[in-house]
């Protein structure tokens, strides 16, 4: 446990060596395997919470912008996944422009959980069973690390976003409303 700002929370693996705990996740395995720089941080998850992105950035004690959430939708009904500030809401017709398509629409929470192999509230956008296009908003490139979902409820990776586009090779676009 490490304490920063009055807020204790918990480092766990580093992408490089392990610390007292180590998690393994199917998407921990891609940053290690894209060879991107990350840290694991958990903490700890309120399924009744109304805005789960909120409650994490809350629980971080992180600025909403930086603590990105994870969103599964269809562009011209294929899937898409959206990454964007937990504070903001994704425009569909920014969305689906942003992969040149006409229409948008989130996806059902079911469908998101069986095309993406994670539950809702640990999607991650890396380690996804059949990857989908990825699109991250242009706003999160402007930090210098952001944080993501790490596979699992609870658990974010703590990377720069610039990486998590490349290692997701995702269109940096404009998506918010």
């Amino acid at each position: 446990m490490r304490k920063r700002d009055g807020i204790l929370f918990r480092i766990i693996w580093t992408g490089k060596r392990r610390n007292r705990m180590s998690k393994s996740t199917r998407a921990t395995k891609a940053l290690e395997q894209a060879k991107v720089a990350f840290t694991v941080v958990t903490y700890e998850y309120n399924p009744d919470a109304d805005k789960v992105g909120m409650q994490a950035a809350e629980a971080l004690g992180e600025s909403p912008e930086r603590v990105l959430k994870t969103l599964m939708a269809l562009v011209d009904g294929k899937p898409v996944c959206a990454i964007v500030p937990s504070d903001k809401e994704v425009s569909m017709k920014k969305l689906a422009a942003a992969f040149g398509g006409k229409a948008a629409q989130m996806m059902k929470p079911g469908d998101a959980e069986r095309i993406s192999g994670y539950k809702v509230g640990g999607i991650s956008a890396f380690g996804q069973m059949k990857p989908p296009r990825v699109a991250i908003e242009a706003a999160a490139m402007e930090h210098d690390l952001v944080y993501m979902n790490g596979g699992q409820r609870g658990l974010q990776v703590r990377l720069k976003p610039g990486d998590a586009a490349a290692a997701l090779q995702a269109i940096v676009a404009p998506l918010v409303a």
